[in-house]
């Protein structure tokens, strides 16, 4: 197997710390926890990792870059300068410079920050999705009259359920134009508002650049409550693991017949493709009781973490989370900018 030198870039406050105890250590609630899994697995694989802290300074990748000479970038920033939308700009930069790097190209990851340019593309080639509209902060809330009720209000660019709770499924004009002034005061993003689909929730994964490849379908389970089909994947849902105990919340292997498989399979490689997405990606979807299946989300560079829904789904398919992480690699070492 080939030892590559890689450069593993992540936000200055997740870089994870030499020491700590694996057992008292909450999987669920560690900000750097992916951060480690990641560098751990690299170094184990015995690949030479070098660890970049950024923040707003493009000045340490160059830096780096000259007096490391990776063979390529390992990028699990999810932001740039506090900004997700900086991004696009950071990976043209590598471009720029001629370097690697792993995971989704700028082009599309300047689509898919923004969720309602995803839902244009995505509706430009008839591939469901939920009807939206979008209230950008600085300007005035104009509320259609003709709006079906309930919404889902959520941050038009931020990822990882910031903002989203139970108070985000919205039933009138008034709590719609609430919720979307909490979004913009409160996490200071613009918000979008799209029709509440009622259904399974399912995450699909994708590896490949020219050719990708779709891993097995995932479904998030909700086993302490009544009507599962109204929950929704809030930031407490995700990161608290109380109200996760509480609630039964998991994932696993989607029971899905053969027709049902094919057809989300259909639908997320279609869209991984429209989007120009390299890399590998993840799809959020829901499936509503007509069996009418939605994007929902789109998410370029979805977190690595040992257990999370992407790797948990690649390792039932056969694929060890190291192999993944190797994939991933010549992916991105294969991969070819446009010129």
């Amino acid at each position: 197997m080939i030892k590559y030198r890689i450069l593993a870039l992540v936000h200055e406050s997740l870089i994870p710390p030499e020491k700590f105890d694996k057992n008292k250590l909450d999987r669920i609630e560690t900000d750097w926890i992916t951060e480690n899994d990641v560098i751990q697995h690299l170094k184990k694989r015995g690949h030479t990792v070098k660890v970049l802290g950024l923040y707003s300074d493009l000045e340490p990748i160059k830096q780096e870059i000259n007096d490391f000479k990776p063979h390529i970038v390992f990028n699990i920033l999810e932001e740039f300068q506090e900004q997700r939308h900086h991004l696009h700009n950071l990976l043209g930069y590598l471009e720029l410079l001629g370097v690697k790097y792993t995971g989704c190209n700028p082009q599309a990851m300047t689509i898919t920050v923004d969720k309602s340019m995803t839902k244009k593309v995505l509706k430009y080639h008839k591939i469901n999705t939920p009807q939206f509209l979008v209230f950008k902060k600085g300007e005035s809330i104009k509320i259609p009259k003709n709006l079906k009720y309930p919404l889902i209000v959520k941050c038009l660019t931020e990822e990882g359920s910031l903002g989203l709770s139970k108070a985000s499924i919205v039933h009138n004009r008034e709590k719609l134009k609430d919720r979307a002034v909490y979004l913009h005061k409160k996490i200071n993003d613009h918000a979008i508002a799209e029709e509440f689909i009622e259904g399974r929730e399912l995450f699909v994964g994708v590896l490949g650049n020219k050719h990708p490849k779709v891993l097995p379908i995932w479904e998030l389970i909700y086993d302490n409550v009544e009507s599962p089909e109204l929950e929704i994947y809030s930031a407490r849902a995700k990161m608290n693991s109380k109200y996760r105990k509480k609630k039964g919340i998991r994932d696993q292997k989607a029971k899905l017949d053969k027709e049902m498989e094919k057809e989300v399979n259909k639908v997320v490689l279609k869209a991984y493709k429209m989007l120009g997405i390299s890399g590998y990606a993840r799809f959020d979807l829901r499936v509503n009781q007509d069996g009418v299946v939605h994007i929902i989300e789109v998410n370029p560079n979805p977190d690595l973490a040992f257990d999370d829904e992407f790797a948990r789904s690649a390792i039932s398919q056969g694929i060890s989370y190291t192999q993944l992480l190797e994939r991933i690699i010549k992916l991105g070492l294969s991969y070819k900018p446009i010129s």
